[in-house]
């Protein structure tokens, strides 16, 4: 049993949360008419007190807080969020070219793994090709970003950043010579593409991003699998095979 100054009472078995509605609810409490008839003073305390009153009552629950650390909130998640569940949304066509294009980032590692060997030609030529598929990504947030009505304005953000994976492919072909060094680039371009449109650039849908995630994925892995062949294999060409 608590008992307030105002002489309620508040037995166990009601929320508390109920009874301080009820108690702030009394008539006893003055109105805003009665504050003209009373000294300023006075009035000056009351308003302060019924200030302090409204502020408690507009105070929510905890749970509300809970439920937003829960569930997330329902205006972020609807504009910027999304999960892999977004792929049956995918058009079909997006589907079938995107996961085939995974085909020359993983028949190289497949490759050298079953043979136990490393190729330096077959490693540059994935290297190569990853660097234009980072540079292809760029492409696509610049086309994204040119028509009239497109989510992504054609600002320095979208335009600048969409150039960006284009230079970092360039320096990737630059290092012919140490293949390592251009598959280290690529796996860069493509985690700094990755990070733009989800984070960086708006505009794309759920469906893209949780595609474009699964892919970066696959491709960075089969990118660091080739480095790790090197390291661990031997080192042959495809010349000396055809000899």
């Amino acid at each position: 049993m608590i008992r307030f100054a105002s002489g309620r009472r508040i037995s166990a078995g009601v929320p508390v949360w109920r009874c301080l509605q009820q108690i702030t609810r009394a008539p006893h409490y003055t109105t805003k008419a009665q504050l003209l008839f009373q000294s300023p003073a006075s009035s000056v305390l009351m308003a302060s007190r019924l200030i302090s009153t409204n502020r408690l009552l507009s105070i929510r629950p905890v749970s509300w807080l809970a439920s937003r650390l829960c569930h997330g909130d329902s205006r972020g998640d609807s504009k910027e969020g999304f999960s892999l569940r977004a792929l049956t949304q995918a058009p079909k066509p997006a589907l079938y070219l995107g996961f085939s294009g995974l085909l020359p980032f993983l028949s190289a590692p497949l490759l050298m793994a079953a043979t136990q060997s490393y190729y330096p030609e077959v490693a540059y030529a994935q290297m190569v090709y990853g660097a234009s598929i980072v540079s292809f990504l760029g492409g696509a947030r610049w086309g994204f970003a040119l028509p009239a009505g497109s989510p992504a304005q054609p600002d320095w953000m979208n335009l600048g950043n969409s150039v960006v994976p284009s230079l970092v492919a360039w320096l990737a072909l630059l290092c012919r010579d140490n293949i390592a060094e251009g598959a280290l680039v690529v796996i860069m371009g493509l985690g700094l593409s990755l990070h733009y449109d989800l984070t960086l650039l708006p505009g794309y849908p759920p469906w893209f991003k949780a595609m474009r995630t699964v892919l970066t994925l696959v491709a960075t892995f089969s990118l660091v699998a080739t480095l790790a062949i090197k390291n661990f294999c031997t080192e042959k060409t495809i010349k000396e095979i055809q000899n």
